[in-house]
């Protein structure tokens, strides 16, 4: 099987791959979509992922830049294509949802889309229509806040309706334990939305995209979870051989968090960690151009490559947004931190990194200049770590990177997660 996924941002498609090498598929995340398809499977069966920051673009431009990832990867050679929306639906009225599954599904010639958000593994989970966070709806969960896609409904039909012209369907929890075959039958054109409450039910999911891909072309979609479940069906059914999560090792000349999200998760990995830490407050990067300047000399004066140091948001979110606006007091810390990540990678010679955050992950490989990561073991599930080459300094540096949804991940992670860094 090679498995040809378009991820919406750089973690979700980091959480997708880290999965996908656990089920015995090997994996590769490819930042930006490349010129050309040459090499995206080497070796055979696999899974390639073009991570886009394209979840809060607008939907047209959105729709675009996701056909044109999708074209290069079956050009590859891809023979399942993926849509990759995070687990917690993040999308507005007007998408990106369902604009990207329209273009992915003109792209494949395919009139139907299939799959489900739910990732048990990750506490999502699908029932009726209604998307559960650890077992609460998404509209009472912390999504319901969320800075810049707040969730403000639970009923995933509803939800996706308005960002379509194409029907959306709904295949219930109870004929999901009729099996894949009954599935199958139940799907029709347009978009359809898929209760799952177990990693069983998941893998009924892909086994009845198999059986309606045998006869048209369809895309699967939807969280890591259905990912993870074709790759365990096509490791298993085929003979591949089990991938490696080994990585070459990268001798440690510093540890650096960046956290620029304001999800509940990491603001609890920020209040557990116990180390050496600084603030970025957006008013005071709006005022003051040589903000940075005491981080990037307190980051020269750390001495111990052991000691992880923290760099995070303020807390005060609501503050920056109403001052400064949710936009412009995001793209300030985004800006802040990945800047912070390129002087501490090529001034300091850095070599681990951890990124805490979708549009921060995003904001920083590009200033990275990071083009395809190699996956390797899970910190956490969900959330890999990863080998690349950044070429934005005088040279090339090889690094090692964990790029974190802010939902991800226990409390202790900016703690235990170099445990197994490569």
């Amino acid at each position: 099987m090679r498995l040809g996924a378009v991820a919406d941002d750089v973690t979700g498609a980091c959480d997708l791959a880290g999965r996908v090498v656990e089920a015995g598929l090997p994996a590769t995340v490819l930042l930006g979509t490349p010129d050309a398809p040459d090499g995206l499977f080497d070796g055979g069966a696999g899974c390639a992922v073009i991570a886009l920051k394209v979840r809060t673009a607008p939907a047209a431009q959105a729709a675009s830049a996701s056909a044109a990832a999708a074209r290069v990867l079956l050009a590859a050679g891809a023979t399942q294509l993926y849509q990759k929306y995070c687990s917690t639906f993040d999308s507005t009225a007007a998408g990106n949802i369902g604009p990207i599954a329209d273009a992915l599904a003109s792209v494949a010639g395919a009139t139907t889309t299939l799959g489900t958000p739910a990732t048990p593994g990750a506490g999502r989970t699908q029932y009726q229509g209604t998307l559960f966070v650890d077992g609460v709806p998404l509209a009472e969960s912390s999504m319901r806040d969320h800075p810049l896609t707040p969730m403000r409904d639970s009923d995933l039909v509803r939800l996706l309706s308005p960002q379509t012209a194409a029907p959306v369907g709904l295949v219930r929890w109870q004929d999901v334990q009729r099996g894949a075959d009954a599935v199958a039958e139940l799907v029709g054109d347009g978009h359809v939305l898929v209760d799952a409450l177990t990693e069983a039910d998941l893998d009924v999911i892909a086994e009845a995209i198999g059986r309606v891909a045998a006869d048209r072309p369809i895309v699967a979609g939807g969280g890591a979870g259905v990912a993870t479940a074709l790759a365990r069906a096509a490791s298993a059914g085929a003979g591949d051989a089990p991938a490696t999560a080994e990585l070459p090792a990268v001798p440690v000349t510093g540890r650096l968090i960046l956290a620029g999200s304001a999800s509940a998760a990491t603001r609890g990995q920020i209040a557990a960690f116990r180390g050496e830490r600084h603030v970025l407050d957006p008013l005071e990067l709006a005022r003051d151009s040589h903000a940075l300047a005491p981080i990037r000399d307190a980051l020269a004066a750390h001495a111990d490559p052991l000691a992880p140091v923290l760099i995070h948001a303020s807390g005060d979110v609501a503050a920056a947004q109403s001052a400064l606006g949710a936009e412009r007091a995001a793209s300030l810390i985004e800006d802040a931190l990945a800047e912070l990540a390129a002087f501490a990678v090529h001034a300091l010679g850095r070599t681990h990194l951890v990124i805490a955050g979708g549009e921060t992950s995003g904001a920083v490989t590009v200033r990275l200049g990071l083009s395809r990561l190699r996956i390797g073991a899970q910190a956490a599930p969900g959330v890999p770590w990863a080998v690349s080459s950044s070429d934005a300094g005088d040279g090339p540096r090889t690094i090692a990177v964990l790029l974190k949804s802010g939902n991800f991940g226990g409390r202790d992670l900016f703690t235990d997660a170099w445990e197994v860094a490569p």
